[in-house]
């Protein structure tokens, strides 16, 4: 058996190590990511108007590198709450549809609106102003995180 010349082992022991060394620079720098940091904020529920269902909504704020993604919410008890989103179906009129899920980007925020991402929350619970309910919103990466809506009336 013969054995390879040194310069052959040589270039893929060094494309190794240079490929090594990068990526510690690489990682060390930051720039490997990092995991999802959330943070929620207290949000806001509507007084509901009706007896169908009611929105709460929150931002959630990522400051870690990487993306997370909300894929449901656990409400009071008693009541039923879930992502819903707001489509358009032609001729300037909207609907309400359940959502799936919704990705909280990295370094950004996931802020819900009554035109965008709500929790639907039906049976709607009598509130008055100034009212809190608990929330526990799930997410793919993240441990579950408890948040309370101060009860508002609508528009504000």
């Amino acid at each position: 058996m013969t054995r390879p010349p040194v310069q052959a082992l040589a270039v893929p022991l060094l494309t190794c190590l240079a490929t090594l060394g990068l990526l510690t620079l690489w990682t060390a720098a930051g720039n490997a990511g990092t995991p999802a940091r959330l943070s929620v904020a207290e949000g806001r529920v509507l007084i509901p108007a009706g007896s169908d269902a009611t929105a709460a909504f929150f931002t959630i704020r990522n400051t870690g590198g990487s993306d997370d993604v909300l894929t449901g919410v656990t409400g009071p008890a008693g009541h039923r709450a879930m992502l819903s989103r707001t489509v358009d179906i032609g001729d300037n009129a909207r609907s309400m549809a359940m959502a799936e899920d919704a990705t909280v980007p990295a370094g950004d925020a996931l802020t819900m609106t009554a035109t965008t991402l709500d929790i639907m929350v039906s049976p709607p619970p009598r509130l008055a102003p100034g009212d809190r309910l608990t929330f526990t919103l799930h997410f793919r990466h993240s441990p579950p995180r408890t948040v309370r809506a101060v009860a508002v009336a609508p528009g504000r």
